[in-house]
């Protein structure tokens, strides 16, 4: 059966390190199928020196997903890629479905994924970035030590999508996007407390869970 599905679940998560919203969306082009031990397998994409999905993201990803209900046997990404390096180095890492066929020619590559007994690989792309910052906070010392006075605000957006790869079957069986908006304070009366927005981890959290459905919801 092949179908799309196409979901767009905004929700928001009120903590006391800040406000962040989260925005999910899911297309999926058919079924996902684990059976008993079969693999998944997450990376970051890095296609140059100075770009990489980071990596403290991958594994906040990967430990969801192995973790909790509906759990995933998670191959850690830096096993994976000490097992099959230089292979999913910058350089030489597939950047379509049907790469793969060009690594399977190396009889050394195809055994280390029978190895693993990988069925899926989900390729995450992505960061988070400040894009707005104001205010200001200032510090002077005096008799009673140093104090300060202000008060300053940044933004942060983290996007991110990841790409799931049907290894077995050679075909890209859908997506899940995450999108977190989170805005940080820093009051400053006598001693700055900073209010974080946990922007980065949220998205972990959102795109980790929508993977389990994605994964779970196709085997139901």
């Amino acid at each position: 059966m092949s179908y799309i599905r196409v979901k767009f679940l905004p929700f928001y998560l009120l903590i006391s390190a800040g406000c962040t919203t989260v925005t999910i969306e899911e297309v999926q082009h058919t079924e996902a199928t684990l059976v008993e031990g079969e693999s998944v397998v997450v990376i970051g994409r890095r296609t140059s020196n100075d770009y990489e999905t980071e990596p403290e993201l991958i594994s906040c990803i990967g430990k969801v997903l192995s973790k909790g209900d509906n759990q995933l046997n998670v191959i850690p990404e830096q096993t994976f890629m000490d097992n099959l390096y230089p292979w999913f180095e910058p350089r030489t890492a597939p950047l379509r479905v049907r790469d793969l066929q060009r690594l399977l020619a190396y009889d050394a590559v195809s055994q280390k994924f029978d190895d693993f007994n990988v069925h899926y690989i989900i390729w995450i792309d992505g960061n988070t970035e400040t894009t707005r910052s104001s205010g200001s906070i200032t510090c002077s010392l005096g008799t009673g030590g140093i104090g300060c006075f202000g008060f300053g605000t940044w933004d942060k957006k983290a996007e991110y999508e990841a790409s799931i790869w049907d290894y077995k079957n050679k075909k890209l069986i859908g997506k899940v996007s995450s999108e977190a908006d989170g805005t940080s304070y820093m009051p400053a009366i006598v001693i700055p407390i900073p209010i974080i927005a946990q922007v980065q981890a949220d998205a972990c959290k959102g795109m980790a869970v929508q993977l389990k459905h994605f994964f779970n919801n196709s085997q139901g």
